[in-house]
Formats: C-alpha cells, structure tokens, sequence
C-alpha cells in the first residue's frame, strides 16, 4: 500500500513494518481524498479503508496461480536487484531460507484468508460494500 505520490505507507528500512498507529495515520491521509483506491490487504487498517469503501475487488485465484506470479516476481526482484522502497530489496535468502519468506507466507496463509474473506463479506458492518469476486486472471481481464 503506498500514498498517492508512491511512498510506502506500511514499510519502513529493514522490511520492517510501521507502528500500528503510524500506518493507521497514513492510511487515514491517504483516504483524505474524494477518489481513490487502494491496493492491499492488510487487516489492521481494514477498518478504516472499507468504512470508506463502495467496492471491493476479491482477486480470488486458485493458488497454482498465485504462487506461479509471486515466484516469477520474486525472482525477477531478485535477478535485477530492484529498489522496492527505502532500500528493500528481495533476496535469494529471504525467499528460500527464511520464515519470513513471502512464499512461505503465501503457501501457508491462502485458505485460512480466503475463508476469512467469505466470513468478512457477509458481516451486515459490511453491506453497503459492492464485492466484484474475480476467480481467474481471465474473469479480471474481462
């Protein structure tokens, strides 16, 4: 999730995440507009982006699919050495060798969001939300 002007709102040097209340006050910045829209995921902050919300888009693809994107993507940042933001950069050793490893993350964490999701939608706080359920990279082109 980064500021209109591309500034990372959630990580700081280090791949360290910001204070609680810091992201929540870059969250609620960011929002301050008319128009925008976010990309991102993060529960902490869930609270205020969809109180705000008329849509959400669910890209919700199967994980062969998921996990074939994150490793090309990862794998491409890695072979350039690409700058993400104040100074992250993703590393052969983050991937493959660490619990903080955004596979790992990814491998371990795609049922229980995707049920949590199903839940989250059909909370009545969440009834004023237009939920667009996209299943496929094909339904999302379309």
């Amino acid at each position: 999730m980064a500021s209109p002007r591309g500034a990372p709102l959630h990580w700081v040097p280090g791949w360290t995440g910001s204070p609680p209340e810091v992201f929540r006050r870059r969250v609620s910045e960011a929002l301050s507009g008319e128009a925008w829209v976010v990309d991102g995921n993060y529960s902490r902050v869930r609270d205020i982006i969809w109180d705000r919300a008329d849509t959400v888009v669910w890209l919700d693809f199967p994980l062969v699919v998921i996990m074939g994107r994150l490793l090309w993507r990862t794998l491409s940042r890695i072979v350039t050495r690409e700058d993400l933001w104040h100074g992250n950069r993703e590393s052969a050793r983050m991937t493959f060798c660490s619990r903080d490893s955004i596979l790992l993350w990814a491998l371990t964490t795609y049922r229980r969001r995707r049920r949590g999701y199903h839940a989250l939608f059909t909370q009545p706080v969440h009834a004023h939300l237009c939920i667009i359920h996209l299943r496929s990279p094909q339904a999302t082109r379309a």
